[in-house]
C-alpha cells in the first residue's frame, strides 16, 4: 500500500501508545476522540473495542463523543462566520 512509507509509518504509530505521561485509560480515551474526530471509522472501531477491554464505562465514551460533537460543531459555526464575513453575506436579509 504505502510500499517504504508504510514501516516507519508503523513504527511512528506504534511508538504513539508507549506513553510517558498518559495512562492508558486516557491514551485510549484520547485516540477514540481523535479517531471519531478525523472520521476514521476503522480506527474508531479499534478503540472502542480497545475501550470495552479497558472498562472504560458508556457514560465515559458518551463524555469523548459529546467533546467532539461539541468541537466539531464550533468548527462549523467558525466556517460559516468566516464565508459569511469573506462574502459579505447578512443573514437577516433572509427573513
Amino acid at each position: 500500500m504505502l510500499g517504504k512509507h508504510q514501516k516507519p509509518y508503523e513504527n511512528f504509530y506504534h511508538s504513539t501508545h508507549e506513553n510517558e505521561h498518559l495512562d492508558s485509560k486516557t491514551e485510549l480515551l484520547v485516540g477514540l476522540a481523535a479517531a471519531m474526530a478525523m472520521n476514521c471509522l476503522p480506527c474508531t472501531r479499534y478503540y472502542l473495542t480497545q475501550a470495552k477491554r479497558a472498562g472504560i464505562t458508556k457514560g465515559e465514551i458518551s463524555d469523548v463523543t459529546a467533546k467532539v460533537m461539541a468541537v466539531a460543531a464550533g468548527q462549523k459555526k467558525l466556517q460559516m462566520q468566516e464565508v459569511l464575513e469573506k462574502y459579505q453575506i447578512d443573514l437577516d436579509t433572509f427573513e
